[in-house]
């Protein structure tokens, strides 16, 4: 085992926890607030699995999940906005358990739970089939053109599983202001999609064919 790997692994993963905790509970004012643990626990506790399954099963593909450093000046844009999505959408859904503003009930709670963990497990499985997966927009050494599998349905399977996956956070937290913020998670993608693909189709070969292949970027008869 990577030592250095494993330490790196281990100091995002708690700083993690402490962001998201720190985001939720401080503007709820209170740590009686069983949709923000839910949330902890369905988010962390695959996520603390999959890191330990990828240490030792595909440490390359983890240290690829690490680095975050993008390269692209039209994408650090992009993520300064997703960081930002998630910052107001956490700290909104807090506020509104201080404020006792309009909240889900609880068995939208319990849905948007199955479907975080519906996706989770999707995402599970687009690392699995490909090994190229990374955080920021770049074509690596080796690298092929993947096109099976999900990714044989849309070109851009890990976008359209986090899609989900964010969209189903603000529901587990039962507030619907920042089920409307995470929205503007779709016009970002989009624009992270649409510069990606630019890259791709310019430095890896057989990328222009595997997208007359497959016509759909997102969502299959949508995008």
């Amino acid at each position: 085992m990577d030592k250095n790997l494993f330490s790196a692994a281990i100091r995002k993963f708690v700083a993690g926890v402490v962001i998201v905790g720190l985001l939720l509970f401080v503007p709820a004012g209170t740590l009686a607030w069983w949709q923000g643990w839910l949330l902890m626990g369905i988010l962390f506790v695959p996520m603390f699995a999959a890191g330990l399954v990828m240490m030792y099963k595909a440490p390359d593909l983890l240290r690829k999940r690490l680095d975050a450093r993008e390269g692209e000046s039209e994408q650090k844009a992009v993520l300064a906005l997703s960081a930002l999505m998630f910052v107001a959408a956490f700290v909104i859904a807090g506020l509104g358990v201080r404020f006792n503003w309009i909240m889900l009930p609880s068995w939208a709670t319990w849905i948007g739970a199955v479907v975080f963990l519906a996706s989770y497990g999707l995402y599970a499985e687009v690392m699995r089939e490909n090994a190229y997966l990374s955080r920021t927009v770049e074509v690596q050494d080796g690298q092929h053109v993947v096109d099976t599998g999900l990714y044989g349905i849309v070109r851009h399977p890990m976008y359209s599983v986090t899609l989900f996956l964010f969209l189903s956070m603000p529901i587990v937290l039962g507030s619907p202001f920042s089920f409307i913020i995470m929205l503007v998670y779709v016009p970002i993608i989009v624009k992270r999609i649409r510069n990606e693909e630019e890259v791709l189709a310019e430095g890896l070969v057989g990328y222009d064919g595997y997208m007359t292949r497959v016509k759909w970027r997102l969502v299959p008869r949508i995008w």
